[in-house]
């Protein structure tokens, strides 16, 4: 049985392009020890004063990620857009014997070879980003989250239907196949939903269920 990676494990982050970048500048604000690398040496030296390290490197070959340091890393993402150097570069790592690899994908197809030759977890950030918005784009959800079960996180404006009344009134769940987890009130954080909580006009909810659900619930009556 492999060791359990440790959740604040250093990370090494691979190609500094938006989401590469978005990914460490994200993780280094979450206090995690951050070795960014790049073939650009313009990248490098734009990341190298936000992270705990940036290094330029060619992640194609192994010698370099080798050099570097990388097979002392338990966790890596890959944010590499062209395909054969992602491929590459996770293959490398593969070798190497890193525990957790995050990769880029760009394609369908291209997620399926990455998965084939060993990563851990692909992610599509452009169709992501895609799918979100489509489900933005209506006015009435502020964020979304959906799962691949079809399960779905959201915060939205409440619909009027659940205005002016506690959820047990409501009936939320029963009649809409949703439930409110989460509200906020103005100036305030948000709170644990219970049946006695009164949603007004003006707060913000946190709403869990099926996102076909979800968007029914949030097509009633504002």
């Amino acid at each position: 049985m492999a060791d359990k990676i440790a959740h604040d494990a250093p990370v090494i982050v691979i190609g500094l392009g938006r989401f590469g970048a978005a990914t460490a500048g994200q993780l280094q604000r979450l206090d995690r020890e951050v070795l960014a690398t790049d073939i650009d040496m313009d990248l490098v030296q734009k990341w190298s004063e936000r992270v705990t390290h940036a290094v330029q490197a060619d992640s194609t070959k192994l010698e370099a990620l080798q050099q570097i340091g990388a097979a002392d890393f338990s966790i890596a993402v890959v944010a590499i857009g062209d395909v054969e150097a992602s491929v590459l570069t996770v293959a490398n790592l593969v070798d190497l014997g890193i525990a957790q690899i995050w990769a880029k994908a760009v394609s369908q197809s291209h997620g399926k070879i990455l998965a084939r030759i060993g990563a851990s977890h692909v992610v599509y950030p452009e169709r992501e980003a895609g799918e979100r918005v489509a489900h933005l784009v209506s006015g009435r959800m502020l964020d979304f989250i959906e799962f691949d079960d079809g399960y779905a996180i959201v915060k939205m404006y409440p619909p009027k239907v659940v205005r002016g009344l506690t959820l047990g009134e409501s009936g939320v769940r029963s009649k809409y196949g949703v439930t409110i987890v989460g509200v906020k009130s103005p100036g305030k954080g948000f709170t644990h939903a219970t049946p006695e909580t009164v949603v007004s006009n003006h707060d913000l909810i946190i709403v869990s269920g099926l996102a076909s659900d979800i968007e029914r619930f949030a097509t009633l009556a504002s």
